[in-house]
């Protein structure tokens, strides 16, 4: 008889639905048949049921957080059952030491992560039963079937084991190490609070904190443009000034001069340049890119579109999400005339068929068996749903993927761009650009997302003659640059850090590189959320003071190194390749670890940190004695009581007694309102002139100050 070991109870549930079955208490009994022909039993796991252990459970002076007990390096790494899945590990060993069980099939995800799981629930029951390995990408009944029916041998992929133990260990090391390390150093600064460093977390939040630095001592500069309105033979378009490729003007006395000269003059159509571009369909998703294109789309979060995307893959109707390929094998896409005439029954489908091309089964761009490692792209299975019994998010994820592998099947979307120069009195030279979309393609299948910025333009010819119509200066400010959404630090994170300009994502890295891996990722982005080094609002990032408080005191150390960990990423998949030893790994984590905590010591007596981190600085729940004294900021506007930092606002003292709204925002019009400002508010009656609000329509400048008519804080101009 044998025992199945899944990842998580739905998986579990829906292995052992193929067959016969008959439901037990934390698990199921497979009945007889030709695939099990003594039956078998189907068990789980609840995610990570097993944990590596805390530091003082290896020594007990490692208890206590002090600089003197730093690097606690473990001999030997330990894992412990985590107390709230006891009652399932205990069936687990259970069903293990059965004697009727003489064979166990691990049917963990076929991924680092489910391969870690299983074999350290394996470990610490002590199994020392033969063991076979369940490798699916998706969970169709077929897949299924076919799955147990050409298992994979233990030796198979052991290497994946040893990779992901590796990284356990090694994110172990670093974070237990490092976190104590900085924040008793930013402790002795004052900053009291938990400073939480990780290997892949640290890095990802440089990135956020550095993009924070570019927007904060970016200067903003005016420039002036001067537009112009053509009339050619009844034919009417737009058009910008330029000289020598420039179209911004330093000074408003020169845009309004070249206005002038322009003004009721005429205008002749100096040149006209038309260039064709050709845009091949996108590839396949994989996770990040996925993810970026939902929350592109959708605002979803990269943890949302993850979990939705998980939710389909557990009722078999899209391949495993976790998958870092763009590419499938030609065995499945051998499947997708079966897949896609599924598809055109239904009604949001029925459009794009009969296919401009019925197979790719011999176009590489898609099917590439060397492309493909342990995963193929996410696809739709042969287990098509039934929209109406999908969630809205559910739906629209499916549909994303639906989409691609139709539009796979399309041909380029082909778009003219055509750019005219307009002479004025021979003089002055102005630019219009346009674009026609010559053949839809592809693009039938997967619209344009972004708004259309290059408006049509009427068939010009060079040497017609006509007028200015009108001519106009327009005044605007440089620009500091954007904030990243969710899905950019995705990309980000996939590329460490290295700028992908194909908004189509088409062009990734030769090797899988970046931070974290596609299953982490967004894990990642979650937890330096909770920890409260990065707000999400309005699906921008934005890094807090603690966050900036740490990467200056990290400074230039390799933790804070996109390219350094995205090295360490790639070791470590050498490590589930064969082709580099795990003990190498550790050794070399463990000399860093040490060089970090000597060197970080040092240079700590140097750290010194600005006003405005200082004041912005909101710590952490504490208990007991411990607990902040609230920061007296001045006297209230509106009673008798004391202004307070209250952690995400400032307000009244007195709230709580005579119910005192007195309130200002931490953020007003995306710029940061410090309790230096406040003070000054509070003394002198409004701030200094603070650089960078963002309006409607463009930023601006201002001072915050106290309208006593209106009892509230206002802007100064």
């Amino acid at each position: 008889m044998k025992l199945v070991l899944a990842e998580k109870p739905d998986q579990g549930l829906t292995l052992a639905s193929v067959y016969k079955m008959k439901k037990k208490q934390g698990y199921i009994e497979i009945l007889p048949n030709e695939v099990f022909p003594k039956g078998a039993y189907v068990t789980w796991a609840i995610g990570h049921i097993t944990q590596l252990i805390s530091p003082e459970k290896y020594d007990s002076n490692w208890k206590k957080w002090s600089l003197q007990t730093l690097p606690m390096i473990p001999a030997q790494f330990q894992y412990e059952v985590s107390k709230d899945k006891w009652k399932q590990f205990a069936i687990i060993k259970q069903l293990i030491s059965d004697p009727n069980v003489t064979e166990i099939i691990h049917a963990g995800d076929a991924g680092r992560e489910g391969e870690l799981i299983v074999r350290n629930i394996l470990r610490q029951t002590k199994c020392q039963k033969p063991m076979k390995r369940l490798w699916i990408s998706s969970l169709t009944p077929k897949a299924i079937h076919e799955g147990f029916q050409s298992l994979l041998s233990e030796k198979d992929t052991r290497n994946l084991y040893y990779e992901a133990y590796t990284r356990a260990c090694a994110d172990w090391v670093v974070g237990m190490n490092a976190s104590r390390l900085y924040s008793l150093l930013l402790k002795q600064k004052g900053f009291a609070d938990v400073f939480s460093v990780g290997r892949v977390q640290t890095p990802t939040l440089a990135l956020i904190v550095k993009r924070e630095d570019e927007i904060s001592s970016f200067v903003s500069e005016p420039f002036w443009e001067v537009k112009a309105k053509f009339n050619i033979d009844k034919k009417k378009y737009d058009g910008k000034w330029e000289k020598d490729g420039v179209t911004r003007i330093d000074t408003k006395e020169m845009a309004e001069k070249i206005a002038a000269f322009c003004e009721g003059k005429e205008a002749q159509v100096a040149d006209v340049h038309s260039e064709k571009k050709e845009y091949l369909p996108p590839f396949l998703y994989n996770l990040s890119s996925l993810q970026a294109e939902a929350n592109r789309r959708f605002k979803f979060s990269p943890k949302k579109t993850l979990d939705t995307v998980q939710k389909l893959y557990q009722k078999g109707m899209v391949s495993y999400p976790r998958s870092d390929s763009r590419h499938v094998t030609k065995g499945e896409a051998e499947m997708f005339p079966e897949i896609l005439g599924k598809l055109e029954n239904f009604p949001e489908y029925h459009e794009f068929f009969p296919l401009p091309n019925a197979s790719i089964l011999n176009n590489s761009r898609y099917v590439n068996d060397k492309k493909v490692t342990d995963h193929y792209a996410i696809i739709p299975t042969e287990q098509v749903p039934t929209m109406s019994r999908l969630s809205p998010d559910e739906q629209k994820m499916y549909d994303l993927i639906a989409r691609s592998l139709i539009a796979a099947h399309y041909g380029k979307a082909v778009t003219e761009y055509t750019t005219v120069t307009t002479l004025v009195d021979e003089r002055a030279t102005f630019q219009s650009k346009g674009k026609v979309q010559k053949e839809e393609g592809w693009r039938k299948v997967i619209p344009q997302y972004e708004k259309d910025k290059d408006p049509s333009l009427p068939i010009l010819e060079k040497g017609e003659v006509g007028k200015v119509a009108k001519v106009e200066v327009k005044e605007s400010k440089t620009q500091p640059p954007k904030r990243y959404t969710e899905g950019q630090l995705i990309t980000l994170m996939k590329t460490a850090g290295k700028q992908i300009e194909d908004k189509e994502l088409e062009k990734v890295l030769m090797k899988t590189e970046g931070l974290g891996t596609e299953a982490t990722r967004a894990g990642i982005i979650t937890m330096l959320t909770e920890r409260k080094y990065i707000d999400i609002r309005k699906n921008l990032v934005y890094a807090t003071a603690k966050a900036k408080i740490l990467i200056q005191a990290i400074g230039d150390e390799i933790l804070a190194s996109p390219e350094m960990t995205a090295k360490w990423e790639q070791r470590l998949k050498e490590i589930s390749e064969g082709q580099a030893i795990p003990k190498q790994f550790m050794e070399l984590t463990n000399k860093m670890i040490t060089h970090l905590i000597t060197n970080t010591t040092e240079a700590s007596t140097q750290w010194e940190f600005p006003e405005e981190l200082i004041d912005g600085f909101v710590p952490g729940k504490q208990s007991g004695k411990q607990r902040r004294q609230p920061t007296h900021l001045g006297p209230c506007k509106k009673c008798s009581g004391t202004v307070i930092d209250k952690g995400t606002f400032y307000g009244c003292s007195n709230y709580q007694k005579t119910k005192c709204d007195f309130t200002i925002s931490k953020k007003i019009l995306g710029k940061s309102v410090t309790q230096k400002h406040i003070k000054a508010i509070l003394s002198e009656g409004n701030t200094e002139l603070i650089q960078g609000f963002k309006g409607k329509e463009k930023m601006f400048d201002a001072k915050l100050g106290w309208d006593e008519t209106e009892k509230k804080v206002k802007f100064v101009f």
